[in-house]
């Protein structure tokens, strides 16, 4: 059922920096692919991480001839060490088949060559933390038009949070401080806005509905923690969740200066690792 929300007030101010990279045409049959998410590596008390339904779905995507190759960008939190120590534990231990990797840009590339590293990947994954940092490291380093490239090439990006949010044009984001604000900078490889963590950070709703009411942001798609979107090309081709109660949502205009929000359905992703775990 649609709620039509009054935008009020004015906006936050915006982020400073270049927009994204305007779409190019897109064959929507291809195997172009994003899939942008709340959810990914899940905290684990006895494992510390362990691979969620949503990135094993991503890999699953990839659907690589052989042994999938996955490589992890920790950007958005300063390529943190023990992120990546987390995500190599976990996929080594839940996913053996693929091949890990990861691109680190502090205090320089960790790769001689970062464009033929990605082209070499099946899925690259992309966690959270501050998207504007992100961002800006990123066009620093050329990966802006870089991911574009690995994209088209048919590697499925993902990511979390700002590795949601970056592929878009922009969303909402707390890379300024506590309180939410725009960003307007993103990729933009989708030409949508983005925002993670719709139901449990309880000022992402409104900020959202009034920044595409007011057009500071484009319609866009939000998602729930544990929810993500699947692009091919960029058009949505479904809404998939790791809980019966995470859902997609569709927030675009409305009339006198309204927005319009629209639950989208998710499909739930099996568990393998929870049922391997519990079986006796």
């Amino acid at each position: 059922m649609d709620n039509f929300l009054s935008s009020g007030g004015g906006a936050p101010p915006g982020a400073d920096g270049r927009p994204g990279t305007p779409p190019g045409p897109v064959n929507q049959e291809s195997s172009v692919q994003i899939l942008a998410t709340s959810g990914g590596f899940r905290p684990d008390g006895r494992w510390g991480a362990r691979v969620g339904p949503l990135l094993d779905h991503a890999i699953e995507l990839a659907a690589p001839a052989g042994r999938p190759r996955l490589c992890l960008l920790q950007t958005a939190l300063g390529d943190d060490q023990a992120a990546y120590a987390r995500g190599y534990a976990a996929l080594s231990r839940d996913r053996p088949d693929v091949v890990v990797s990861h691109l680190a840009l502090f205090p320089m590339p960790n790769v001689a060559d970062i464009r033929a590293h990605l082209l070499a990947q099946d899925v690259v994954w992309v966690g959270g933390g501050s998207v504007a940092n992100l961002l800006a490291v990123w066009r620093a380093h050329g990966l802006d038009r870089i991911m574009r490239e690995v994209w088209e090439a048919g590697v499925v990006l993902g990511g979390v949070s700002a590795g949601s949010l970056c592929w878009h044009t922009g969303g909402t984001t707390d890379s300024f401080g506590p309180d939410l604000r725009p960003v307007t900078n993103g990729l933009g490889l989708l030409p949508h806005s983005n925002t993670p963590h719709y139901d449990s950070e309880p000022a992402r709703r409104p900020l959202y509905q009034r920044l595409v009411a007011e057009g500071t942001l484009p319609a866009g798609w939000a998602t729930d923690d544990g929810a993500g979107l699947h692009f091919r090309g960029t058009e949505l081709v479904e809404a998939v969740a790791d809980r019966p109660d995470a859902h997609a949502w569709r927030v675009k205009p409305g009339p006198a200066g309204t927005a319009v929000e629209t639950r989208v359905p998710a499909r739930l992703l099996p568990d393998p690792w929870t049922a391997a775990d519990q079986a006796p």
